[in-house]
């Protein structure tokens, strides 16, 4: 039966606003969690340290609607003038209380005509009910084992049913979904695949302050940064959606306050008295993610050639994924990435962008309005898909901190230096894995998982310490200086597994075998793959061997860059510690 006549289902509560009702999770200052209402997140904004959710893509996707009503309480902020008052401003956020009051009806999620990110009256043509977990996103379709909520879901609070709403509409997987009544997408009872929900797209990045109010300010980018169309409105300042997709697409979307609600789904909660017992979901908005960068800032992006083939356009960007794989630091380079597709008229594509998030919190230091010593921690937040996007396979969310001026525009080159520090790391591990390879061939393997092995454990390895060196980058460092201290720290960490993974060779190993190499056959043993890792190690780290020349190529290992030393002279580490000495003060 439909839920949306209260008349034919009396056990249904009247409301629940979730401006006056408590739903959103939060750590506050003091350490302890809560649970508060929209009014109360506004509130009491410098008391809360942070949104405490199930998810961290929940979090991101809150921290989103929290966005959009800042967006649209304060219409604006126009320009950086109007954010820096802003940021002055203890109470900047208050105008989101009277904001609230006026739309609260928007705000029910159990209205009747209006339900809050759901439409009203949403039904199939057989008035089938679906179980919870098509929303709630940790209990994995087809792996109910793997979830504390074994078997399934059967009933939720109204409170947890809002924070999986609005994660569903950000998030949820795409697949052959229930057809519903007045869709005239639907074919025989199924609606077909139109993709993830939108942010599903993104590899979202978020800056964090100290507080919420800092957090939410410093991802409230000025109205004047974007192309942003007359009239950008939140979800809920628009004609409350029916089955089917919105008639205005064409001219949309028309600034963040619509992209953060965008209506990706028809939802609608199906509840009594004691909560929500289940839903129907399928379609709703459709997006194309190609070259959103103008309007879509909380992600990097990525030039498609094969889009650009594709659709015949000459110039297309991505939004960068998520890649579970990699821990933020290692996608620092996507950070400082150029701000603009072209830096000039006769200038290349640029193959990424930079978030326009960052490019933004680099505009406010380039107009000093934020400190360049300031530090920023962005985090990051993501979704894998797996099965042609029909099931949520990871959800990762990370974080690295820095200094602000790590992000300038104006003087990029303690941020070039972070990223090429990058590079070192990866060109590193990388020798590191050759070696890993080359033990297990002279043991008589083939095997490609030690080589894997070895690289997961040399970035893991490294993963503190370069952290650390990042977030204790400051505006006089010498590039140079900083860059050898990061060459030297690796070296230390990298050599220190090398010998872990000689020691464990073996004794096949230690006598070698005879292999065929791109030059020809080559005795390898563990001798010779220590020779061959070392000077790999030289060339890719040259400032941690200041007094070593560079080896003549010799001989022959595994991949392109190997070659066998004609010695490896030991040279002491002598890395400097006033770097490392800042970050841990």
């Amino acid at each position: 039966m439909p839920t949306h006549d209260r008349a034919q289902v009396p056990d249904v509560p009247e409301s629940f606003d979730l401006t006056g009702q408590a739903w959103i999770p939060v750590l506050l200052a003091d350490g302890r969690e809560s649970e508060l209402s929209l009014r109360e997140v506004f509130e009491q904004a410098t008391r809360i340290r942070r949104l405490a959710c199930e998810l961290p893509t929940q979090e991101f996707a809150l921290t989103r609607l929290l966005l959009a009503i800042a967006h649209d309480a304060l219409d604006g902020p126009g320009d950086t003038e109007e954010w820096a008052d802003l940021w002055e401003d203890p109470q900047a956020l208050h105008p989101a209380l009277p904001y609230l009051e006026e739309h609260r009806e928007r705000f029910d999620l159990l209205h009747p005509r209006t339900p809050f990110y759901q439409c009203a009256g949403l039904r199939t043509g057989k008035d089938e009910v679906f179980p919870l977990n098509r929303i709630v996103a940790d209990v994995p379709n087809g792996n109910p084992f793997f979830t504390a909520r074994f078997p399934g879901v059967e009933r939720i609070t109204f409170a947890e049913a809002a924070r999986w709403v609005v994660h569903a509409q950000a998030y949820d997987t795409s697949g052959i979904k229930t057809g519903v009544e007045g869709d005239p997408r639907a074919k025989a009872g199924k609606a077909y695949p139109q993709g993830p929900a939108w942010a599903g797209n993104l590899g979202g990045v978020l800056a964090e302050g100290t507080d919420l109010r800092e957090t939410l300010l410093l991802n409230l980018v000025a109205a004047d940064h974007w192309s942003t169309v007359h009239g950008d409105l939140p979800a809920w300042r628009r004609p409350p959606a029916g089955p089917g997709a919105a008639d205005d697409l064409a001219s949309r979307p028309t600034g963040p306050r619509d992209l953060y609600t965008w209506q990706s789904r028809r939802i609608r909660l199906h509840a009594d008295h004691e909560g929500v017992h289940g839903v129907v979901l399928t379609y709703g908005d459709p997006l194309t993610p190609q070259n959103r960068f103008d309007t879509e800032p909380m992600t990097g992006w990525r030039r498609s050639p094969a889009q650009e083939k594709k659709l015949g356009r000459p110039l297309v960007y991505m939004p960068r994924e998520a890649d579970p794989a990699r821990a933020a630091w290692r996608g620092l380079g996507s950070l400082i990435a150029s701000a603009a597709p072209l830096q000039g008229p006769a200038a290349d594509p640029a193959p990424e962008l930079r978030p326009g998030l960052v490019h933004w919190l680099a505009r406010l230091e380039g107009d000093e309005i934020l400190p360049k010593g300031r530090r920023m921690r962005l985090r990051t937040f993501g979704v894998v898909y797996g099965t042609q996007q029909s099931v949520i396979d990871e959800i990762t969310g990370d974080a690295v901190a820095f200094a602000l001026v790590v992000l300038s525009e104006q003087d990029s080159r303690l941020g070039e230096t972070a990223k090429t520090a990058v590079t070192d790391a990866d060109s590193a591990v990388r020798a590191l894995g050759d070696l890993a390879s080359d033990l297990a061939r002279a043991a008589g393997s083939e095997s490609e998982t030690p080589k894997a092995s070895a690289r997961d454990a040399g970035f893991g390895a490294l993963d503190g310490p370069y952290r650390l060196w990042l977030a204790a980058i400051g505006d006089s460092d010498d590039p140079t200086a900083l860059r050898t201290d990061w060459q030297q720290q690796t070296r230390r960490i990298v050599s220190g597994l090398a010998d872990h993974l000689i020691a464990q060779a073996g004794d096949t190993a230690w006598e070698g075998r005879i292999v065929t190499t791109k030059k020809g056959e080559a005795w390898l043993n563990t001798d010779s793959a220590d020779l061959w890792f070392r000077s790999r190690l030289k060339r890719a780290l040259p400032l941690a061997f200041p007094d070593t020349p560079q080896p003549e190529p010799q001989g022959s290992g595994t991949g392109p860059s190997s070659t066998a030393p004609t010695g490896t002279p030991d040279v002491p580490d002598t890395g400097t510690a006033s770097h490392l000495e800042r970050a841990t003060a």
